[in-house]
Parts: structure tokens; C-alpha cells; sequence
């Protein structure tokens, strides 16, 4: 059975060998959930990140991708992530070092030049300093942006906001103005029964308390109808013979009205299809083109000719 995702190797060994290549400079290095996590020096990233490349039994060619994590109650508040691969090996591996707003990380361009555009993206999103990187400016954020988005601190809202100025004819910023303050709700629908009054409600007018409602009137006993006697004989019948004509009238069977009665069952009445294959013009050949007759000319007489 295949598997359903690419396998790596096992982590076995992977730390030992880590720890004799690096030294002085590991700080602590651990196996969770299936993935080996380094973390080194500061100022030692750039000789780790060789000796993690070119060292026996590690050799870590390939660096995936940087990534930033902020923990804003730390004294050094960020994490900088490195994901390595082994092509060799067909293992992969995490480097972290912490730091802050303003101490520097060591640019590891010198190693894998890739990594300018991936350093300028976390010095964008959590304005982490690279020492070393020659092209250290923003990519994802317009060079007008104020702050870092990916900071736990930043505003949701933000700190300015752009728009499209008809008499300017271009792009500003302006400071962020809400259409409308916000509030603090305390999930209770006003629909379910709040048991406070809601802001505003106390500037209406209060409504007159219901009365009470009046008890029901006690029913009627129903009045007691005098049983039917037979009429004698002779005497008038309480239908006019205007309602015994309308009756009879009412009693007699519709017809319905059709215009042509059907006498025949062929294809041009019923619908269902030709009476034999043969029958009615063929259908014309669209790919078939012919050309029109010429007139005849008219022949002429014997004798006409003929002088």
C-alpha cells in the first residue's frame, strides 16, 4: 500500500549528530510530534546554519522557508524560524533564534541567496532587524505603511488609511477615521429578554401599562327550535320556479366545445411521428451546396434561320 503523503526519515540520530556538529552554539534541541527543533545562538546562526549543511550525517542543503512568531510578554519577543531540507537525506529540520525589536539577526544570504526576499518578508511583517542584508526593505506592505501587521500589538484597524483623492488625482493616506465608535457587547440578544435597558431606549416614552382584560361574557345557552311539521296538503312551494329553472340548468352535462372534431389518427393530427420512413421531403444536406439552373435559351424554328 502506498502512503498517502511523502515519507521522510526518522528523526533517530538526527539530534546526537546536531549536538556534536554545533557544540557551544545549540541551546537546546528537541523532538516534538514528529519534528526536530533546534535552537541556536544569536550571533552563532551563521556558522550553525554551515555546519548544519556541510556536517556528517546532517547535511541540510536546501532552506524552505523563514517565519516570524511574536510573543509580545518576553524580553525577546520574536522568533525567527528556518526550515531546512535534506535532499540527501529526505529529512527536514527547524532552527530558531529569539531576539527583539533592535538587536539584529545575521543575514544567512552569504549561504542561500534566497533568503533576502524571505528575511525582507519578516522584517515587513514583524519588523525584525537582518545585519547583512544589503536589500533590507519592505515587500508586501506599500512603502508608505506604518507599523507591522503580524505584531500582536498592531491595530486591527491599522494606523492610516488609503484612499483615491479626485482632487488630488492620486492615492493618499489619512488617519484612520471610524464611521462608528465601537462597542461592547455582552452576547445577550435584546430578541432573548435583556434584563437591562438597552442605550437609547431610556430617551423614549414610556407606554401606558395594559389594562387588564375584561373576563369573557358567559355563553348563551342555544335556543330551543320548534320540531318541523309537515305542510298540508295544497299548500304553496317555497321555491320560486325561477330557482327550480336554474336548478335543471345547473343539472345538465357540459359539452365540450371543439372547433374540429378528430377523424383521423395520422402523424398531422396525433403528433406521434411519419407513417412510414419514406414518407415527407428529406431533410436538407447542409454540407451539400448546389448551384442554380441557368435559363434555357429558346430554340429557334425551322425556317427562321434560313435565308
Amino acid at each position: 500500500m502506498r502512503a498517502p503523503a511523502p515519507k521522510y526519515a526518522a528523526n533517530d540520530g538526527v539530534i546526537a549528530a546536531a549536538q556534536a556538529a554545533l557544540g557551544d552554539m545549540l541551546i537546546e534541541a528537541t523532538d516534538l510530534v514528529g519534528e526536530v527543533n533546534l535552537t541556536v545562538k544569536r550571533e552563532s546562526l551563521v556558522d550553525a546554519m554551515i555546519a548544519l549543511r556541510d556536517g556528517a550525517g546532517l547535511q541540510y542543503q536546501a532552506l524552505m522557508e523563514i517565519a516570524g512568531v511574536d510573543y509580545p510578554a518576553r524580553a525577546e519577543r520574536f522568533d525567527v524560524c528556518y526550515m531546512l531540507l535534506s535532499y540527501t537525506r529526505n529529512h527536514r529540520l527547524r532552527v530558531r533564534v529569539t531576539t527583539d525589536e533592535v538587536q539584529p539577526v545575521p543575514s544567512v544570504t552569504s549561504i542561500w541567496p534566497v533568503a533576502g526576499w524571505l528575511e525582507r518578508e519578516v522584517y515587513d511583517m514583524y519588523g525584525v532587524l537582518f545585519e547583512g542584508n544589503e536589500d533590507l526593505r519592505r515587500i508586501l506592505t506599500d512603502y508608505g505603511f506604518r507599523g507591522h501587521p503580524q505584531r500582536k500589538d498592531f491595530p486591527l484597524s491599522g494606523f492610516v488609511e488609503l484612499r483615491y483623492s479626485e482632487e488630488a488625482k492620486r492615492v493618499v493616506y489619512e488617519p484612520v477615521q471610524l464611521a462608528q465608535d465601537f462597542r461592547n457587547f455582552d452576547f445577550m440578544s435584546p430578541w432573548e429578554g435583556a434584563q437591562y435597558v438597552l442605550p437609547g431606549d431610556e430617551k423614549a416614552p414610556q407606554a401606558p401599562p395594559a389594562a387588564a382584560p375584561a373576563p369573557p361574557a358567559p355563553a348563551k345557552a342555544p335556543e330551543a327550535r320548534p320540531a318541523a311539521v309537515p305542510e298540508a296538503k295544497g299548500a304553496p312551494s317555497p321555491v320560486t320556479a325561477d330557482q327550480v329553472v336554474k336548478a335543471d340548468d345547473a343539472a345538465k352535462p357540459v359539452k365540450a366545445r371543439v372547433r374540429k372534431p378528430k377523424t383521423s389518427d395520422g402523424p398531422k393530427d396525433t403528433g406521434i411521428g411519419k407513417a412510414s420512413p419514406e414518407a415527407g421531403p428529406k431533410p436538407a444536406d447542409p454540407d451539400v451546396v448546389k448551384k442554380p439552373r441557368k435559363p434555357a435559351k429558346p430554340r429557334a424554328k425551322k425556317g427562321e434561320g434560313e435565308a
